[in-house]
């Protein structure tokens, strides 16, 4: 029997985007009968909604989150068996920024087929939105949360953009954004530097601006709880 393949399904960025997903993407995510996801009741939640006569007691779901380690013999099994399976983030496409890599790192070592799906990607989005640099990039990831690892973080992007005039996109935990805007805007160059904000991206709050550290001090957003990319390029 020849291997399953390892499809990865991305979902929206906002809650009623459904739209940004491609018919064709929402119908080969309900054909699939064998899941990884972030979260259950989200994975369940997008696949109604791409499609209300799906029969969700027929899938199988297997998470993938800090509780839940990620389970590569499942996966194996899965796959010898020569079933497709899925897999799922809570938002945008998964193994980027979102759990996935060690699933996808586990299919290409066993040689099994893995399909990458077109879908939303808040870091290329904000990317295309932010007037910064294209094509030379990083992203970063999270920064330290504390200080002083934080601000050394900071200034080290900074200088590294100012180098290479390369952009530089790190993300927050939402809950954490307002506090890490008021560290960029204490560790970043007023005037050399500007700071791109893209928030709520797809959804009917979306924001995309870019201004000089300066002027983002004069008016800062409110962040709190709002799903956000940052990214920095030399003014």
């Amino acid at each position: 029997m020849s291997l399953g393949r390892l499809h990865l399904i991305p979902v929206p960025l906002a809650e009623q985007a459904t739209d940004t997903i491609p018919e064709a993407v929402k119908q080969q995510a309900c054909r699939l009968k064998y899941y990884f996801v972030e979260q259950v009741r989200t994975a369940r939640r997008w696949l109604k909604a791409y499609d209300k006569e799906v029969v969700i007691d027929e899938i199988t779901f297997a998470e993938v989150n800090k509780q839940h380690t990620t389970d590569k013999a499942l996966l194996r099994q899965w796959l010898k068996a020569g079933y497709d399976v899925g897999v799922m983030s809570e938002a945008g496409c998964p193994a980027v920024a979102d759990p996935g890599s060690e699933l996808v790192s586990c299919a290409q070592e066993l040689g099994a087929v893995v399909i990458p799906y077109t879908g939303p990607s808040s870091i290329l989005l904000a990317l295309m939105g932010s007037g910064f640099n294209g094509q030379g990039f990083r992203f970063l990831g999270y920064l330290p949360v504390k200080e002083p690892m934080r601000g050394k973080a900071l200034k080290e992007l900074e200088q590294i953009a100012q180098q290479k005039q390369e952009t530089q996109i790190f993300i927050e935990t939402p809950y954490r954004n307002n506090q890490l805007l008021e560290e960029a805007l204490k560790a970043l160059h007023p005037q050399k530097t500007k700071l791109c904000i893209a928030v709520d991206i797809t959804a009917e709050t979306a924001s995309v601006k870019t201004l000089t550290i300066g002027e983002w001090s004069k008016q800062k957003p409110d962040l709190h709880k709002r799903p956000t990319i940052f990214l920095v390029h030399p003014a």
